[in-house]
């Protein structure tokens, strides 16, 4: 749904005349940008309009305040806290919502209050450092246009919350909140406005206005595990678990004290203090100042964190009001449920679900706290896991077009979506074409197959440019050539992946492309489009390559004699090695057993499910080897982790839902369970279960309804949806 506005776009006059840079390019392409105004930077601007409504307006039963803002609002109706949004998009398809305020509203006068952000910083987590600045909304009772933005609204910037230091990639600022600055009350019908400017509108603005296909986050208060009085006015929280939100608190002590607030998701040795300065990069430390009246505090931006330390004057602090406003995706808990009698299972895949959970914000994030960043080759495995737990496949659809319409820049894709960091990483944009097919059986959309097919054309045709007379891909040095990450567990890949990589060709991003054509043409023959088959050329050409036929191995590269597990594990995923080299790729796992990093972990276990290696599989799950998820829990663990230990990445972030490879992996290939037919109209059900299982249960909701599934020594339990058939193994 897009659509046309009868409201204006109201701007904050300092930018009004302010040159819009364009921001979008290839990685490696030089371009040259004025630094940012550092006076627009962290830029607070409050906009708010009074009406009346009458018994009349209000008998429809249905309301809808349709919204956006530039860079991000957060929404206030009679004084009270409605929503804030929108998901993060480009001007040529952004977003605004569609927000039910029936019961916001009352007979009599009202006040819409919008508080809108505009960061300023260059990175992945917002479509910012543009000058694109300013809100448009729109009140309607169903044909009836009550409210809208115009020049009559009033607008104030403000500064009670003055920017620190950027932190992280330049993903947020400290923040400083100056309570005796803050405007008491500008959300409330009867705060006096008088002193305020008149709002004004930008001319010809070039936005897309586009409905936002995924529902608002939710916001929702939390409360610590405990607190820990260290001394007087020094206390530490710990909300029990890593979370994605704001700490809250409230305080009343004399105007000009000073409050400072550390958070982070682990803490000092001696349990006493917060590790702030955090290994992932970023500083968590905000500060606090008092107005002498009754305080509330809370940042604007959100953190990952598990800890908090407070430190202010003991008479002015409440410990009772402290809190988290935790924000995420809206997330079911319940919609999916795994137990095992393996109880390190069970703590591992509540783990993932956690790192899942969090990590999906309006968008899918790398993590929630260095980068805020979608990343396409993450999104492999967090759409994956997303859709099983949540059993609400809109956000990985979301993500998916997302991608596909960064073609505008490049039409190999770029990695990272939505920001204006421009990073390129071809490894991550041959995987693409395997979420829109892991998105279809899922979903069984063939509409939407057939909206992403051109972007999927668009996508060969690049790397086409990059093919030799046998068809395999050499020199892709448009775009960084990833294999692992960290680069330390690439288990010694023997190709220079510099940016631009080094010469010749090698083996993971010709397997990678192998791995694209094949779900190219799945594409091809669901929608019908006559093609030349060229994965039969395309294998041979990769098994003379790369094939090492005395050590039924594949080679790193054609000039390399090593072989490392991530040459091995994507000809096995994707039907490329012969049947003689099998048992010499399992028996490498078998021995190598996760030499790589964890988001290539999923790459190992769902190519040991091909050719049934279900054991190995559990094996690998279940252990607790220096890089496992067992090593995980071993660190404390309550959100998967983005390496698989705390200390093998310089700036290891512990919640990065890019290690929830085992949920796919257990409900597909250990439980056995997978749509037969595209949208879950035809269920597979083949168990694969370990033995040491003496019981499980699960639950999980699909499209064509919940599946409930236990297991106790011996005993089946199964409830599928009504009227589906169920395949099970011969």
């Amino acid at each position: 749904m897009s659509a046309k506005w009868q409201a204006d776009w109201l701007t904050d006059h300092s930018f009004i005349n302010v040159k819009k840079p364009d921001l979008y390019h290839k990685e490696l392409e030089v371009r040259e940008v004025e630094p940012h105004r550092t006076d627009l930077q962290h830029h607070h601007w409050y906009v708010r309009t009074v009406f009346r409504l009458d018994e009349k307006s209000l008998n429809e039963e249905e309301i809808w305040l349709h919204l956006t803002a530039d860079d991000y609002y957060k929404l206030y109706i009679n004084g009270e806290f409605v929503c804030q949004g929108p998901a993060q998009s480009d001007a040529n398809h952004y977003y605004f919502n569609r927000i039910h305020v029936r019961s916001n509203l009352k007979a009599r006068e009202n006040v819409i209050a919008i508080h809108v952000y505009y960061q300023g910083l260059l990175n992945r987590a917002y479509n910012s450092a543009d000058y694109r600045q300013g809100v448009v909304a729109e009140l309607w009772a169903g044909e009836n246009l009550l409210v809208k933005t115009d020049r009559t609204w009033k607008a104030k910037r403000v500064y009670d919350n003055r920017p620190g230091v950027a932190f992280g990639y330049d993903t947020q600022f400290t923040e400083h909140v100056d309570a005796r600055q803050s405007e008491r009350g500008w959300t409330e019908v009867g705060y006096d406005d008088s002193d305020w400017q008149y709002a004004e509108s930008a001319e010809n603005i070039d936005y897309t206005f586009v409905l936002q296909p995924t529902p608002l986050v939710d916001v929702y208060a939390k409360q610590p595990s405990y607190v820990r009085q260290l001394a007087p006015g020094h206390y530490l929280i710990d909300f029990g678990g890593e979370l994605t939100g704001q700490f809250a608190m409230m305080a009343h002590g004399k105007a000009g004290e000073e409050v400072q607030i550390w958070s982070g998701e682990e803490l000092l040795p001696g349990d006493q203090a917060v590790r702030y300065e955090m290994r992932c990069n970023c500083l968590y430390h905000d500060q606090w100042t008092l107005s002498g009246d009754s305080d509330f505090f809370q940042t604007f931006d959100y953190k990952a964190f598990r800890y908090v330390e407070v430190q202010g004057p003991e008479e002015s602090l409440s410990p009772a009001s402290f809190h988290a406003l935790v924000r995420h995706y809206p997330f079911d808990a319940q919609s999916c449920l795994l137990h095992s009698s393996d109880e390190r299972m069970n703590q591992i895949f509540d783990i993932c679900k956690n790192g899942v959970q969090y990590g999906s914000q309006e968008n899918f994030v790398d993590c929630p706290s260095r980068e805020k960043g979608q990343y396409l080759g993450d999104n492999t495995i967090i759409g994956h896991s997303h859709m099983l737990l949540s059993g609400d496949l809109r956000l990985y659809r979301k993500a998916i077009e997302q991608f596909g319409r960064s073609s505008f820049v490049c039409g190999g894709l770029m990695a990272v979506v939505p920001g204006h960091f421009m990073q390129e990483i071809a490894d991550f944009s041959l995987q693409w074409p395997m979420q829109v097919m892991t998105y279809f059986n899922y979903s069984g959309d063939k509409a939407f197959l057939q909206e992403m097919y051109p972007y999927a054309e668009g996508l060969l045709q690049h790397f086409e440019k990059f093919e030799r007379e046998d068809g395999l891909l050499q020199g892709v040095a448009d775009k960084w050539n990833l294999v692992d990450w960290p680069q330390g567990l690439r288990d010694n890949y023997d190709f220079e992946l510099t940016k631009p990589i080094g010469p010749g060709c090698h083996n993971v991003i010709n397997a990678l492309y192998i791995g694209c054509v094949r779900s190219v043409n799945k594409m091809w023959d669901l929608l019908g489009v006559n093609y030349e088959n060229r994965l039969p050329k395309l294998k041979k050409s990769f098994v003379d390559a790369f094939y090492d036929e005395e050590k039924a191995l594949f080679k790193d590269s054609e000039e390399s004699r090593h072989h490392a597990l991530h040459a091995n594990v994507l000809p096995l995923l994707f039907g490329i090695a012969p049947d003689q080299s099998v048992v010499a790729i399992v028996d490498m796992i078998r021995t190598k057993r996760f030499a790589c990093g964890v988001y290539f972990s999923y790459f190992v276990m769902k190519a040991l499910a091909e050719v049934g290696e279900y054991e190995l599989i559990y094996d690998l799950l279940s252990s607790e080897d220096e890089q496992s998820w067992g090593n995980m829990l071993k660190e404390g663990a309550t959100t998967c982790f983005e390496a698989w230990g705390k200390d093998q990445k310089w700036n290891t972030s512990l919640c990065h839902p890019w290690a929830s490879g085992p949920v796919p992996v257990l409900i597909e290939d250990i439980i056995g369970l997978k749509p037969a037919k595209p949208g879950w109209q035809e269920i597979a059900f083949h168990p694969q279960l370990p033995a040491a299982w003496t019981s499980f249960s699960l639950q999980v909701q699909v499209p064509t309804g919940k599946i409930e599934l236990s297991y106790n020594n011996g005993v089946w339990t199964e409830s599928f949806p009504p009227g589906i058939k169920v395949k099970r193994a011969e």
